[in-house]
């Protein structure tokens, strides 16, 4: 579905990425303190020619610049946040502090120091700008404060609120779509999780609920719109990750417990920790899917409606991946150690594999109906069984023809992609 455009390296390992709402910008946050900001290339820079390869890679001259980089923390830089306009750039490091700045220039606009309840400073975990007026900052404490930026800037070091929704520190959070009554647009209510609870909290009324204590770590959170139980499709469900390894699912509204669960990665012990999670754009997925970046490096991707896992990409062979999201040119973003990737859909592949996919279910289609006629008559007494085995013995000739039918198609599929194969990597006889 997806192929790897180019891979960008950093300078030091990856703590945080956020992705401009209207631009192709990207902001990365550094364990270094650093925090720099690229200009991604635009993904239709020629429209004189309706035929030409526009991939980044088709000519050589799509390239990532640099906006700005500088040293915008002490410690590490652990979380970013673009506001709603993509206007400011929110960041917060492990020195407690919180800055504002502009995402074109990276000149540093206000300040203020991260509020903590004891004389240990306490560091940031998270970042999210839930309207123009509210920023929620969560903190290693458990703590989460609303921060008022009706000014356009951090003015008041002292937070308008402080919420406790976990026992532990907050290690996502996931605003849910404002209601029909909202005037504003802008979500009141958002979900996080922490430790092993989810919770839902509002912005006037504080923490409303808190689930059952799930007995796995909960790491990622995305809400997914159009899906639900059957009496109420268009309820929207919340897909969680797990530290095991497990996508669960929970009906909005339905918060005490987990409706149902996708094994992403399995194993006897638990499999490896999602570690993010983020729905595909559904005109480029045709459905209800979703990626989630694993900790041994690898991207999945999850069809939610079939619950089950649907390809593999590799972010990395080692190093967990952290940061993943679309930019406003549909574009996957994959973070994780020192490089971020940049991935398109793959319109080759894509070809290429909807038309083995329809010949497939045509074909299992046909022999279904062999089987299942088969069945029929085999119930029906001895005559039947007799014709059932005939029947069965030429299904079992057309699926032979059948399965020779498709290595002849594969065959063509792999031979179309030319010596370089789909990604550009020459390959040699021999050297397999």
């Amino acid at each position: 579905m997806f192929e790897n455009l180019c891979t960008l390296p950093l300078s030091a390992e990856l703590f945080t990425q956020a992705l401009h709402p209207t631009e192709p910008l990207l902001g990365v946050g550094l364990s270094s303190g650093h925090v720099q900001c690229f200009r991604l290339p635009a993904a239709d820079r020629s429209s004189d020619d309706d035929d030409a390869d526009v991939s980044v890679l088709s000519d050589g001259k799509g390239t990532v610049d640099t906006v700005w980089r500088t040293r915008r923390h002490k410690g590490s830089c652990r979380t970013l946040a673009f506001s709603n306009d993509g206007s400011a750039l929110y960041s917060a490091g492990t020195d407690s502090l919180l800055k504002h700045f502009s995402p074109t220039t990276g000149q540093v606009a206000s300040k203020i120091a991260i509020p903590s309840a004891k004389a240990v400073p306490d560091s940031p975990t998270l970042l999210h700008v839930l309207s123009p007026q509210t920023l929620l900052l969560a903190c290693d404490s458990g703590a989460l404060h609303l921060l008022d930026l009706r000014d356009g800037a951090l003015a008041a070091s002292k937070p308008q609120q402080t919420h406790f929704p976990h026992d532990d520190f907050v290690s996502s959070i996931t605003p849910l779509p404002p209601s029909a009554e909202s005037t504003s647009g802008y979500s009141k209510q958002w979900i996080s999780t922490g430790g092993t609870t989810l919770a839902v909290t509002d912005l006037r009324r504080g923490v409303l609920v808190r689930s059952d204590d799930q007995e796995d770590e909960l790491l990622c959170t995305a809400f997914i719109s159009g899906m639900g139980p059957k009496k109420n499709r268009d309820n929207g469900v919340v897909v969680v990750g797990t530290g095991t390894g497990i996508l669960t699912l929970w009906d909005k509204g339905a918060w005490d417990d987990q409706q149902d669960r996708i094994i992403v990665d399995g194993g006897k012990g638990g499999g490896e920790s999602l570690d993010c999670v983020v729905q595909i754009p559904e005109d480029v997925a045709r459905g209800k899917k979703v990626v989630v970046g694993v900790g041994d490096g690898s991207l999945r991707i999850v069809d939610l409606m079939k619950r089950e896992v649907e390809g593999i990409l590799r972010h990395d062979d080692i190093e967990a991946v952290v940061g993943l999201g679309f930019d406003c040119q549909g574009r996957m973003i994959s973070g994780g150690g020192q490089t971020v990737k940049i991935w398109e859909e793959s319109p080759l592949l894509g070809r290429g594999g909807s038309e083995d996919e329809d010949s497939e279910v045509d074909e299992s289609d046909d022999d279904d109906g062999d089987e299942d006629s088969d069945d029929d008559n085999a119930a029906n007494g001895i005559e039947s069984k007799r014709r059932g085995k005939q029947d069965s013995d030429s299904s079992d000739s057309d699926s032979e023809g059948a399965k020779q039918r498709k290595k002849r198609r594969k065959g063509k599929a792999n031979a179309a992609l030319g010596p370089h194969g789909a990604h550009g990597v020459l390959r040699f006889k021999g050297l397999d």
